[in-house]
């Protein structure tokens, strides 16, 4: 084994550097600005409770594009069953389930550090840890065994690199050595920390956080998981979260022309420093401001698609047609809809008033729409209000996945 003060030497962390951008070009600017600016406004007509519900459903979408990243497709209905428990018996299709049923229910729980006030540090060496080890609690031992080829060994969540069989290598890109992790993490935390940024630091820090977590590599495996869940929580710090109304894996996954840019773009952004005008640090700056530009313009371009679809009359009226087009609802079925999304919940006993049919007819309605899912609640004689089943999705939510 090298000697470690050696060790320390040929792999300083400044081989990280630069990890922010030291002057901000104004195209760069400018997509912040926007960014901003559209995601303050991004679902501001949508009542609270049916934000909530739609919010649910892009943790769904995030967990779909994030195990698409990973080459996995996992349908939206098999995500959904895999949230109640249900199962596929094909071990391989088990397991693409319980990897999104996992990603769903970690994001579901940085939303609810947010929502309760108790944000996190998102590059926080422990946050990390957590997230790791959140993701993979209950994983089968399969889900956690790692082959190379001089090693095989069962990984153990929640804890970074640190031993020799556990150093990696990812296509071209050689990351810091196991017994380095530890340091490179530190000065990770160090110069992304949340409370050190300005209000548009802490969004220029997204991206460049993303590729440089994913360049130390600090898991044996799970890096491109927890970094985008760890993206999420930036996002969110950063205030252009628009409480959870928009997906970064779902930009990321389709790029801004082709599903093959998220990887060549972080290919590229592994370049080393291009001469005397590229930067002071170990690798590019200019890669490094690329990266940005377009991360950034991923992230916009899913506010604005989100901000369309998420639209209250745009939203009213698909519901609309798809009462229309189920062939067994009512058309009154659509007031009860319609009732759910602009108060965000309504009481059982309210659905005569809302449909202005006769009681017992208004709760046959009501019935009908509580079984084709698109209405719910969270105790038997509880308030009803908008859910989103995936057979509903092509309709609701066009272009929301390749094929729902």
């Amino acid at each position: 084994m090298k000697d470690r003060q050696k060790v320390a030497i040929e792999e300083p962390v400044s081989r990280l550097e630069p990890t922010l951008l030291d002057a901000v070009p104004t195209k760069i600017a400018d997509v912040v600005a926007e960014l901003s600016a559209r995601a303050s406004t991004l679902g501001a007509a949508l009542h609270p409770r049916t934000a909530q519900q739609l919010a649910t459903l892009v943790r769904v979408m995030n967990a779909y594009y994030s195990n698409l990243i990973e080459g996995h497709v996992t349908r939206p209905r098999d995500i959904e069953r895999a949230l109640s428990g249900d199962l596929d018996v094909d071990e391989g299709r088990r397991s693409l389930q319980i990897e999104a049923a996992a990603h769903v229910r970690v994001q579901a729980g940085i939303d609810r550090l947010f929502a309760d006030g108790a944000p996190p540090d998102p590059v926080s060496a422990d946050f990390l840890r957590a997230l790791h080890r959140d993701f993979y609690k209950g994983a089968p031992e399969a889900m956690l065994r790692i082959r190379s080829d001089h090693h095989a060994f069962v990984m153990e969540p929640g804890r970074f690199r640190n031993s020799p069989e556990e150093e990696v290598q990812v296509g071209r890109h050689q990351p810091p050595s196991s017994e380095r992790v530890v340091a490179f993490m530190r000065r990770f935390q160090e110069r992304y920390a949340v409370g050190e940024l300005g209000a548009a630091g802490k969004i220029l820090a997204i991206p460049a956080a993303h590729h440089r977590f994913n360049y130390i590599h600090p898991f044996p495996d799970g890096n491109g998981r927890v970094s985008r869940l760890m993206s999420h929580a930036m996002i969110q710090a950063a205030g252009v979260g628009a409480h959870g109304l928009w997906s970064v894996s779902r930009g990321l996954a389709r790029g801004l022309e082709s599903r093959l840019e998220y990887k060549q773009m972080m290919d590229h952004a592994d370049t080393p420093r291009q001469g005397d005008l590229d930067g002071r640090g170990n690798l590019s700056l200019s890669a490094l401001e690329d990266f940005t530009l377009w991360f950034l313009k991923a992230c916009l371009d899913q506010v604005v698609f989100m901000s369309s679809l998420f639209d209250l009359p745009n939203l009213t009226g698909r519901l609309k047609l798809y009462v229309e087009r189920s062939g067994r609802l009512k058309p009154e079925a659509f007031r009860l809809l319609e009732e759910a999304a602009v108060r965000g919940e309504f009481a059982r006993g309210d659905a005569d008033r809302i449909t202005r049919l006769p009681e017992r007819t208004a709760r046959v309605v009501l019935g009908q729409v509580l079984e084709e899912g698109l209405l719910g609640s969270d105790t038997p004689k509880g308030p009803v209000s908008l859910r989103f089943p995936s057979k509903a999705l092509d309709l609701l939510f066009p272009q929301l996945f390749p094929a729902a």
